[in-house]
């Protein structure tokens, strides 16, 4: 399966030939994204429900002054709200991190889709609620977790998300991330993720090179940020042990 909605998809489900040749056959009007180039703008008109092809993207909100807040990231697989064609105007921007590939499916196809085939209804229901337990984990991080513990929850995250998509490479996998974009998903300072990073690497639990990061010690990192996987509603994840899932 080289659409990477597909292979998350297939954490839930599987779906027909059929089906998945509809989904490849929606994901067609494809555009290339340059590093740091909003996909979309707070304000614009929606058109459409955009797909993460290829590379590392986020939602964000900005407020009068300039300061903004990342809220989300997407890896390749991701939907950007499955539901936001039916507003007139973003009320958020998604942007590329890194050169990324986006899809846009138009309103026609999603509501084609779901009108057609129940099973990938269901597996894209399930999509949106993945996304919503997520941003669920993500206030909980900026709540109650320390610096720590909320830097070590997020490489635990993503190291999941893109495990799911077929797109780790052990347990490694891309972040093409500033200290100043995680300090803006993580609610902290600059200098204070600066100090942060230094702690995860002084304890020998990850490297971060060329937009690389490695999990040197994944049960050590899950200990200490209390993070439990249970809410990406993985299915690899079901019916075993941690350690099970870990080495999956």
């Amino acid at each position: 399966m080289n659409n990477p909605l597909l292979r998350k998809l297939a954490n839930f489900t599987a779906l027909s030939k059929e089906e998945s040749r509809a989904v490849v056959d929606a994901c067609k009007d494809t555009r290339e994204v340059a590093a740091h180039e909003d996909v979309i703008a707070q304000g614009d008109r929606t058109g459409g429900v955009k797909l993460l092809l290829e590379g590392f993207a986020c939602r964000y909100k900005t407020l009068e002054d300039g300061r903004r807040q990342i809220v989300a990231f997407f890896v390749p697989g991701d939907l950007c709200d499955l539901r936001v064609f039916i507003l007139k105007r973003m009320d958020h921007s998604i942007g590329a991190i890194a050169s990324s590939r986006v899809a846009t499916i138009s309103p026609d196809n999603v509501l084609t889709l779901m009108r057609n085939y129940p099973t990938l209804t269901t597996a894209l229901w399930w999509s949106t609620l993945v996304e919503e337990a997520i941003a669920r984990e993500w206030i909980l991080n900026v709540g109650q977790r320390n610096a720590l513990e909320r830097m070590a929850h997020l490489f635990c995250e993503l190291l999941y998300r893109f495990r799911a998509v077929g797109l780790n490479q052990g347990m490694s996998c891309t972040l093409p991330l500033t200290q100043v974009e995680l300090a803006e998903s993580l609610g902290l300072s600059s200098v204070h993720v600066n100090r942060t990073l230094q702690a995860l690497r002084r304890r020998k639990l990850i490297t971060l090179d060329a937009g690389t990061l490695t999990l040197r010690d994944l049960p050590a990192l899950e200990e200490l940020s209390l993070f439990n996987p249970e809410y990406l509603h993985l299915d690899y994840t079901a019916g075993k042990t941690r350690d099970a899932a870990r080495d999956a």
